[in-house]
């Protein structure tokens, strides 16, 4: 993306929503498996309490929305079952024509910002490394934040939006209930939106070795 040019970030609107989840499902169409749910979780996410409006942003360039990152809430519990509250992004959309043009790392810095803004300090998420070193996300086993008992998945990884917060402990990661959807209603949502062939590609591959791995 040329440093001169013109786009907009702004949060969501609700004249813009059946356009977002639009854009939400072309993003992820057949990315991580045959066909995507990234568009249903949009949909069922703002009525949810963990949902956070005020970090649900969209991107526009020429009048037209192309990005959008949406933020819930989630929490890390320590040891001795004290809680911190955290934040966690996605899904994280740009349609496909504009992807890899630095579109998407505009959101993600315009939204970390925003979010330290409202005194936010961590953010924890399931996504490719490859992605999200350069943002300055780490494993989350550097920071000893599990799932469960000892386990680290490659896939975790956690940004300090205030350096050292977390501390010198060990954490369980607990992400919102809204990213438990259920795959008959998702199904039943995306007959709603015009008919795309699932297939399989490559990326689905490298999305199921990324979800199934951990560290140790």
């Amino acid at each position: 993306m040329n440093s001169k040019e013109i786009y907009t970030i702004r949060n969501e609107k609700a004249e813009d929503q059946w356009e977002v989840e639009n854009l939400t499902r072309k993003a992820f169409w057949n990315l991580n498996v045959p066909g995507c749910s990234e568009h249903y979780l949009v949909h069922v996410m703002r009525n949810h309490p963990d949902f956070i409006p005020e970090l649900d942003f969209i991107l526009e360039k020429d009048n037209c929305i192309i990005g959008n990152i949406m933020y819930t809430k989630a929490k890390l519990v320590d040891e001795e079952n004290r809680e911190k509250q955290i934040l966690t992004f996605g899904p994280l959309s740009i349609l496909p024509e504009f992807q890899r043009k630095g579109y998407g790392k505009a959101l993600l810095e315009y939204s970390f910002a925003k979010a330290k803004e409202m005194s936010y300090d961590v953010i924890v998420i399931f996504g490719n490394p490859d992605n999200y070193v350069s943002r300055g996300f780490k494993s989350c086993k550097k920071f000893d934040i599990c799932i469960k008992e000892d386990f680290y998945p490659a896939a975790m990884l956690v940004k300090e939006l205030t350096q050292g917060c977390l501390e010198k402990r060990k954490w369980r990661y607990i992400e919102s209930e809204v990213y438990q959807t259920d795959e008959k209603v998702m199904e039943q949502f995306d007959l709603n939106f015009e008919k795309m062939e699932k297939k399989f590609q490559p990326s689905q591959e490298e999305f199921y070795i990324h979800s199934h791995s951990k560290i140790i």
